[in-house]
């Protein structure tokens, strides 16, 4: 057994390392996300009192493409399934690796035993290594899927739903995206929280086989609990699937603002005195100095001084955007000095990006 789940492990990191290597030296253009509606066709996903997760996740989904579509006309959507159908989870995985994408969402619904009292409320979820039993049974329950699929235990290099041995190789594997995972999932949540007047449940992290798959930040967003009844009577309801793809909307919205800001900041470094030069002149002299940051964490809650999320750095300075906490780093009216600094801060957070302030406030 044990030569087995070596072999196993070592199997899933080589592929993990293909896919990813792929992803990151692969040329494209523009942002694509593709939103994943979880289970379809003969796959129902957990059933309701009167609704089944898969028509619910299908909904919500159509609802969240249609939605960026209409605001991001730079935005590429995709669909894992637009229909009701099954679609294997090397396949839904698949077609996000192929189109090379920016941002994978998958949409589930969860669900108890009906011989127990159920709870209600959304999480969000990210790869990892499950540190509680409640997170285990969640993904089980999801990698269930491939269950209904002919030769799984040869397709996922013998990976079996049902144990708890399966579940070691994620320990071993490390997610280069996992930081901006984490922070699309913080949005999400705190949307569906805020905006949707959804029962808090916190973002989390599982072993979910098809976030293994992908070679970008994903997430899996856990809509509500159609075991629950008031749960159930929300999600089946059209204004419920509108708020809860609204609340997800907002939050790829949030994201994708802040990924266009990364990029203008290492793409087009001169870009912001080139169009100050070439800009026409008004009249109005605009005083304020630029003042750039480095902005490296983001947190639901107001962090203490020597929180170890903080590894070390110091001082610090935070904003607030909406409901969220968003941390930076140094200050310097110099591009050229921030970038530096950069270099230096993403030892620590890799993903750390620069910012800009005037008159102390954020640029977006």
């Amino acid at each position: 057994m044990l030569l087995r789940l070596k072999k196993l492990i070592v199997c899933c990191l080589g592929v993990l390392f293909l896919i990813t290597a792929e992803s990151a030296f692969a040329q494209k253009s523009g942002f694509t996300v593709v939103i994943d509606p979880g289970h379809g066709g003969r796959d129902p996903g957990a059933i309701g009192s009167g609704s089944k997760e898969k028509d619910i996740v299908l909904a919500v989904g159509k609802k969240l493409g249609e939605l960026i579509r209409n605001s991001h006309p730079d935005v590429n959507v995709l669909y894992t399934r637009d229909t009701d159908r099954f679609v294997e989870l090397n396949k839904r995985a698949e077609i996000a690796n192929k189109a090379k994408a920016d941002l994978y969402i998958s949409l589930h619904c969860n669900a108890l035993d009906r011989r127990k009292r159920s709870p209600q409320g959304v999480e969000t979820f990210v790869l990892g290594l499950h540190r509680s039993k409640d997170n285990l049974d969640v993904a089980k329950a999801e990698n269930s899927v491939i269950l209904y699929e002919e030769d799984y235990s040869t397709k996922y290099q013998g990976f079996n739903p049902n144990e708890p041995e399966s579940y070691i190789m994620f320990e071993f594997m490390t997610d280069q995206y996992l930081q901006q995972s984490v922070y699309f999932a913080s949005l999400v949540q705190n949307r569906l929280v805020n905006n949707s007047k959804r029962t808090n449940r916190d973002v989390r992290q599982a072993g979910f086989l098809v976030l293994r798959e992908v070679a970008m930040p994903s997430i899996l967003v856990e809509l509500g609990y159609i075991s629950n009844a008031s749960d159930e009577r929300y999600m089946k309801t059209e204004s419920g699937q509108k708020s809860l793809a609204n609340s997800v909307y907002l939050a790829f919205k949030e994201y994708k603002r802040e990924y266009d800001k990364k990029s203008h900041v290492f793409t087009h470094p001169q870009q912001r005195k080139t169009t100050a030069d070439s800009a026409p002149k008004t009249g109005i002299t605009d005083t304020a100095t630029s003042e750039y940051r480095i902005q490296f964490l983001t947190a639901p809650r107001k962090l203490a001084d020597n929180s170890s999320q903080l590894k070390g750095l110091n001082p610090v300075d935070f904003y607030v955007d909406g409901s969220t906490y968003k941390y930076t780093y140094g200050r310097s009216s110099d591009l050229n000095e921030a970038t530096k600094t950069l270099r230096t801060v993403q030892t620590r957070f890799k993903d750390a990006f620069i910012v800009e302030f005037k008159d102390g406030k954020r640029v977006k």
